[in-house]
């Protein structure tokens, strides 16, 4: 049987991990090969698995825990695409800290189905603006320092670098990062915009026709880096239904608009942040997605409802620089003055909101 490449995609939140993976499987399904897609989280009910299905892109979820400590899922997933979608290459995200991705994920693969699989390259995805925290000017962006030991392993891990959003970069500021990845980088440096698609057919060719050169490592697990990078991290997940108490359409664009803001303004006055808040929202096959990288920053949409609608299901992923049962009240009191101030009913279907070293989270 001819093996399957698998490969991890890893980086900070919110760097473009799913919309590369994304738009790296919409080519290579049109120009190389079938692709499949792992979305992977800690949590359960994640945007990015519905927004890689309405993508067309084919997807399996593993949710509420890493690939890492569930290897034997994760390997049928990657069969179940080979065998139902006809893969050739499968891709899959990594949650949390996102580093030991080699020790954890790469070595049991190559232990365990090595008669099945090959690795690809180890691809971390970077953004121009948080990789500005360990470059020359040390920028504080209102993130907790101990989220700079996440980056710089993460990087040092990478069998390839790729610095995504270059779209939002001037020539001079995109020379600038990749002089400076050039620098710190052992291994090669690709500059994409996942959003445009620029730079993602000469990001695909590399993936197929390289492989992992399982870099060691050593990161001390028991040590005071990744254990305080761990605890100040807060994973929250919500699945809703919001719907008009007049069955009339209203703008839910602005809606999900104003959830976002009282979360953000609910952080600001805690002194949290939120280095990734995802939300979807869906009525019938119209939808909006939307994600912040920051309470510094604008909610960014990659689509908006078409349409006013009277009703949005909604998928709420936040992962955030605040304590779980204080930023449960923020997104508790975020919603309760947004169906108040609109005249809206919600029905919440799941809810889950836990830090990373909270016990059976690992």
């Amino acid at each position: 049987m001819e093996k399957i490449e698998f490969l991890v995609v890893s980086g900070f939140l919110g760097a473009g991990k799913t919309t590369t993976m994304i738009a790296l499987a919409e080519y290579m399904d049109a120009h190389m090969q079938k692709v499949g897609i792992i979305a992977n989280d800690l949590g359960a009910q994640l945007v990015d698995t519905n927004l890689t299905r309405e993508s067309g892109c084919t997807v399996e979820e593993i949710a509420s825990g890493c690939i890492c400590y569930q290897m034997e899922n994760t390997v049928d997933r990657i069969r179940r695409m080979r065998d139902g979608a006809g893969a050739k290459l499968v891709m899959s995200d990594i949650p949390g800290c996102g580093v030991g991705t080699v020790e954890h994920v790469y070595k049991q693969v190559l232990r365990d189905n090595s008669d099945e699989f090959w690795l690809g390259p180890l691809t971390v995805i970077v953004d121009p603006e948080r990789l500005r925290m360990i470059m020359p000017e040390q920028a504080d962006i209102n993130l907790p320092p101990e989220l700079k030991y996440l980056l710089e392993t993460q990087v040092e891990e990478a069998d390839l670098v790729v610095l995504n959003k270059i779209d939002k970069l001037s020539e001079p500021e995109l020379q600038r990062y990749l002089d400076f990845l050039g620098e710190v980088c052992e291994v090669p440096v690709m500059a994409i915009s996942a959003r445009e698609g620029t730079g993602i057919p000469q990001l695909a060719e590399y993936l197929v026709s390289h492989g992992s050169s399982l870099r060691e490592v050593e990161i001390d697990y028991a040590g005071p880096d990744y254990s305080q990078a761990e605890g100040v991290l807060t994973w929250y997940n919500r699945r809703l239904y919001l719907k008009t108490q007049d069955g009339s359409a209203v703008d839910f664009n602005a809606i999900v608009d104003e959830l976002v803001e009282g979360i953000r303004m609910g952080l600001i006055e805690r002194k949290g942040n939120a280095p990734h808040l995802k939300v979807y929202g869906l009525n019938g096959e119209d939808f909006v997605k939307g994600s912040l990288i920051g309470v510094d920053y604008d909610t960014e949409y990659e689509r908006e409802l078409e349409h006013d609608c009277a009703n949005l299901r909604v998928i709420l992923n936040a992962r955030v620089t605040c304590p779980a049962r204080p930023f449960s009240r923020i997104a508790d009191d975020a919603l309760d003055e947004l169906c108040e101030e609109h005249g809206l009913d919600c029905q919440v279907f799941f809810t889950e909101c836990f830090g990373m070293t909270d016990e059976g989270r690992r």
